[in-house]
């Protein structure tokens, strides 16, 4: 296999990079729900990261008039791939640490598979994808087990929104396959920008944030953090790597995220996970490589799907 067929050195740095940024952003989020309500945080992650894309794009790629031409769309996609999902997993990080939370997001290419299987024709769910999907499944269930309970100590209500998340990112995934041929980050500020517009008079209107006390530096931090580097820079970063290494490897982050976000976790916030946490967590993880098919082709001896030229 030539070298340009490989992932090399630097595009597995630029992967862990970003796997720890957004591994970075439940910590980030976990911080900062202490101290702001979930609907002004998502605003501010938003429409912060929405301005420093804008500043970095500086009119690049024609994105004044694809936001004019394609307004409508942006604000759909900014609804469902940012607004919804935002809010859903910041309520639920109200009641749960980073490392659960990113867990439960990690199955997103779970419903992915299941939500184009029956929206489109081009995603059919072959028995490996559903093998990978029931795996999944599982981890799923596991997670949700112990909440039901009465003596839970994350309420089943909670657990359930990172879920909610993920299926929202899903339909996300599937309706942003109708922005072809605009430039990725044209597409990026798009939807931050749509998604920071909705917010603004949900967030207004339900936490009346003027009434809010400041909150401490470490809060102010969480926030920068979570608005510049989880969510501007890591959307550069990640078209980036989706640039030198194609979608099949970039998509090997969804495997990354939960592991950084357990150990920022455990080594800033003191959170541990239970028994079922790491059962459910292996079982997620499981299933995506199922999905993923290249441990499958590897085991069978063939070429590696995975590791292919920059598609």
């Amino acid at each position: 296999m030539s070298s340009e067929n490989r992932m090399s050195a630097l595009t597995w740095s630029l992967l862990l990079l970003l796997g720890l940024i957004w591994g970075g952003s439940f910590f980030f989020a976990r911080i900062a729900v202490h101290y702001v309500p979930p609907f002004t945080l998502v605003l501010l992650r938003l429409s912060l990261a929405a301005l420093a894309l804008h500043l970095y794009l500086a009119g690049r790629f024609g994105v004044y008039e694809a936001l004019r031409r394609h307004w409508w769309q942006f604000l759909l996609l900014g609804l469902i791939n940012n607004a919804v999902p935002h809010t859903l997993l910041f309520v639920g990080q109200t009641q749960m640490g980073a490392g659960l939370a990113s867990i439960l997001n990690a199955t997103t290419p779970i419903w992915t598979v299941l939500i184009g299987n029956q929206l489109t024709t081009d995603e059919r769910l072959t028995s490996a994808k559903l093998a990978g999907c029931l795996t999944g499944l599982a981890g799923t269930v596991v997670l949700l087990a112990p909440s039901v309970t009465a003596s839970a100590s994350v309420p089943l209500w909670a657990v359930t929104l990172p879920i909610l998340a993920a299926i929202s990112y899903g339909f996300a995934a599937i309706y942003a396959k109708r922005f072809k041929g605009i430039a990725p980050p044209v597409i990026a500020v798009g939807q931050l920008t749509g998604s920071s517009l909705i917010m603004l008079p949900i967030a207004l209107s339900m936490d009346q944030p003027w009434h809010l006390a400041m909150p401490p530096l470490t809060a102010i931090a969480a926030i920068l953090g979570l608005a510049l580097l989880s969510t501007a820079f890591a959307y550069i970063l990640f078209f980036r790597i989706m640039a030198l290494a194609g979608a099949t490897n970039t998509s090997l982050v969804t495997l990354l995220v939960p592991p950084f976000a357990i150990l920022l976790g455990f080594l800033f916030l003191g959170e541990r996970l239970g028994f079922s946490e790491v059962a459910g967590m292996a079982l997620i993880a499981a299933g995506l490589l199922i999905l993923d098919g290249r441990v499958y082709t590897w085991l069978r001896g063939g070429a590696r799907p995975g590791l292919t030229r920059p598609e």
